[in-house]
Parts: C-alpha cells; structure tokens; sequence
C-alpha cells in the first residue's frame, strides 16, 4: 500500500494565490455602472411609455447588481486588515455602500442613486489611501 501511495504522490508541490487576476481592482467599475443607474432613472422620468418604464427597470437592476458585484469584489477582495489603520470605517462604508445599492434598486428616485455616487466617491477615497490607484490604474487612470 506504501508503494502505491507514493506512486500517486504528487512530484511538485504547487504554491497558487487564490486572487486571480490580482492587482485589477477599482471602484471605477462600480462607479460606472452606478452612473448608468443615475441616468436610465432620469430617462425613466422623463417618458411616459409602460414598455419603455419596464425595461429601463430591468436594465437599471442589472445595473445595480453589477455596481454592488464590484463594491463585494473590493471590499472582499482588495482590502486587508491592516487597511483599517488608514480606513477605520471602512466596514460600515461598504456595508452602507451595498445596502444604498439595494435601496436603489427598488427606488425610481435620482437622490437615492446618486447618494450611492456619494458613497462610491468615500470608497474610491478609501481605495486611493491604500494605494490603489498606484497598484492598479495604469498610469494613474481614470482622472
């Protein structure tokens, strides 16, 4: 039985980080797609149109799972303990942050999303004195 086990026995140990791609997080991307939020409630205002009204409501859900798909993916993702010393809110930001994103998505009022902007713009805040932008933008972009 020894033998056979060291048959299967693996010959290389494999050493593998589990965030992969690492170093591409940005809360641009959720900005984005918060902004695209903002403007199909605008538009959704401004037409009368039922059809019209119900796949803006669609588009702008989706939108706001993505926009809260990218705040987990930093939080969880980019953030490590000893982020805190520089962000010592940073946990009821975030939760703060996902939970506006849910009361966006049941909200056809342009001040309920674009308080979620203002909650981005902190996060984007909290990113940057990390050193996000340094580790992740090229050349310091977006403006």
């Amino acid at each position: 039985m020894s033998r056979l086990r060291s048959l299967l026995a693996p010959s290389t140990t494999v050493h593998a980080h589990f965030d992969l791609p690492c170093g591409v997080y940005d809360p641009e991307q959720a900005r984005i797609e918060a902004e695209s939020v903002y403007k199909i409630i605008e538009k959704m205002a401004a037409n009368s149109d039922p059809t019209f009204t119900t796949r803006a409501i669609a588009i702008k859900e989706e939108r706001a799972d993505l926009a809260k798909h990218h705040l987990d993916v930093l939080w969880h993702d980019y953030f490590k303990p000893e982020h805190l010393e520089k962000v010592p809110n940073l946990h009821e930001l975030f939760w703060t942050a996902t939970k506006q994103v849910s009361k966006v998505k049941a909200s056809t009022d342009t001040a309920d999303s674009q308080k979620l902007l203002d909650l981005i713009d902190e996060v984007d805040a909290a990113w940057k004195a990390t050193g996000g932008n340094d580790k992740t933008r090229v050349a310091g972009r977006p403006a």
